[in-house]
């Protein structure tokens, strides 16, 4: 499962030079993943609601093009690695006239962990909720 998300940078994104800022696509790919788990069906709220945080761990981010003001921006978000403690979400941006060659492409680990932040077993915890997770794997 792949969820796709529409962007149109904002002027407040971009930096002196015009080009969107480095620290901007991490909020895109949130964005995505929060887009990719009600597209499962069972958005974040609900994880959290039962007490199931997933802190962010691990941060990549690769940048091969720049995109602008005003650009329209496709935003992609998949589940690339899943153990019971563990998941990565993979992420691509694309410039909505060119869906070929992506202009930044990274990944977030986050860890599965209790209300406690103490890591859990989501799959003997949660299995339907781990079931979902699998789901959203390309």
């Amino acid at each position: 499962m792949i969820s796709k998300s529409k962007v149109n940078v904002r002027y407040a994104e971009t930096d002196k030079m015009g080009i969107v800022h480095h620290s901007v696509y991490p909020i895109w790919y949130e964005l995505a993943r929060t887009d990719l788990s009600k597209q499962a069906g069972f958005p974040y709220s609900k994880m959290e609601e039962l007490g199931i945080m997933t802190p962010l761990v691990e941060l990549n981010c690769k940048y091969y093009s720049p995109a602008y003001y005003d650009d329209n921006l496709i935003v992609t978000a998949t589940v690339s690695k899943l153990t019971p403690a563990r998941v990565v979400f993979s992420y691509e941006v694309f410039n909505e006239h060119n869906m070929e060659k992506p202009i930044n492409i990274g990944y977030t680990v986050h860890a599965i962990v209790g209300k406690d932040m103490k890591p859990i077993n989501i799959k003997k915890l949660y299995p339907k909720i781990y079931e979902v997770l699998e789901k959203m794997m390309s």
